[in-house]
Order: C-alpha cells, then structure tokens, then sequence
C-alpha cells in the first residue's frame, strides 16, 4: 500500500495572518512530513508492514516495541501525527461547537482550565514531542502529552486535538519561544470544527 504525502487542506500561506507563515508551512510539510513518508515506504518495503494500514502499522510496531521495528514506528506514527495536525487546524477561525464546549466543561471545568492544561502539557514535554487533547474509553476528555511520535492510537485514546511542539514546528515564527506558540495555536490556528467531529 505505501505512505502518501496528503496535500494540505488550504494553501501553504492561508496560516500566515494566524501566525504559521508560508515558510513554516513548506519546510513542515513539504520537507519534515514528505520526509516522514518516504522514509517510511522505504523503511516497509518488503516487509510484513508493507500492506498494513496506516493506524495498524502505527499500532503494531509501537506493540512490537523491537529495536529493529523502531524506524518504522517512528516515520509512520509521525506521517499520521501530521495528517491529523493539518486537519485539525485552519484559516479564519470558527467558533467550538456547544457540544466540544460542553464536553470540555464536564471533563475540565472550564475551556480556560483546559487551554491551561493543554499549554503546560505542551511547555512541559521536554525535548521532541505532541500534546493532545484526547477522549478516553469512557467518553471522559484528558490532556496528554508524547515523547517524539508517539500518538494517542498507542494508548487506545482518541485524538481530538493534537499540537506539535517539535522545534520545526514553530521555531521560524516563534524562535525558542513555544508557550507563545502553544497560546496562538488555541487562540489562532484550531480548526474547532474538525476537533469537535472527532467525539464520538
């Protein structure tokens, strides 16, 4: 089956008046994702992976948790890291939906409360890494936080929003500064729309 790279779901500048310009954009998803994928196919080529879909490829190397099973984990967890993080954010804003609102309200007590937590998780992943907004077996939201490309389908959680805190994810706008880009993420970038279709 192989990996493909996705085209964005807008132009590579549409973020830019939300703070992730165009030259973030070409070198995130151009050369760091493209990277990811191709990588990956060569990584699975004539392997028991080779057929697999994605999320199974994701799932059964991160289970296998062998060292010579690692690369692919890697390139494939991040490849659909970041076909969920372009869909998950958008040009213009919109509004959250009442039912992502109050889904928030029951799990966090406030969307203040979690937009806290969701920053500190992200200002506390130290080095490479994800933090996410997730939903839980029981329906419960949590806020979590991944080292490199672990993502949420190895913890039988469901991704609703995700944010890369990866230097290349931010450090051309935001220098060393990733709170400030964790904050204009939530405030700018979020497509509250697709977060919200993710509940079940």
């Amino acid at each position: 089956m192989g990996f493909s790279l996705p085209d964005l779901p807008y132009a590579h500048d549409a973020l830019a008046s939300a703070g992730m310009s165009r030259e973030t954009m070409e070198f995130h998803h151009c050369l760091h994702h493209k990277a990811y994928v191709d990588n990956g196919n060569n990584l699975i080529s004539g392997t028991e992976w080779e057929d697999k879909s994605l999320e199974d490829i994701v799932t059964g190397t991160y289970e296998a948790g062998a060292v010579e099973q690692s690369g692919i984990f890697n390139n494939a967890s991040q490849h659909w890291n970041h076909c969920q993080f372009w869909e998950m954010m958008g040009p213009g804003g919109n509004a959250m939906p009442s039912n992502l609102e109050q889904a928030i309200a029951s799990s966090f007590g406030s969307v203040a409360e979690f937009q806290k937590q969701f920053v500190a998780a992200g200002i506390g992943q130290f080095g490479s890494g994800w933090c996410w907004l997730v939903q839980n077996g029981d329906g419960s939201l949590s806020v979590t936080k991944t080292e490199n490309g672990v993502n949420p389908l190895c913890t039988d959680q469901v991704a609703l929003l995700g944010c890369d805190v990866w230097e290349h994810s931010y450090y051309i706008d935001f220098r060393n500064k990733r709170p400030a880009y964790l904050q204009n993420f939530l405030e700018n970038l979020v497509n509250w729309e697709n977060v919200a279709s993710r509940l079940s």
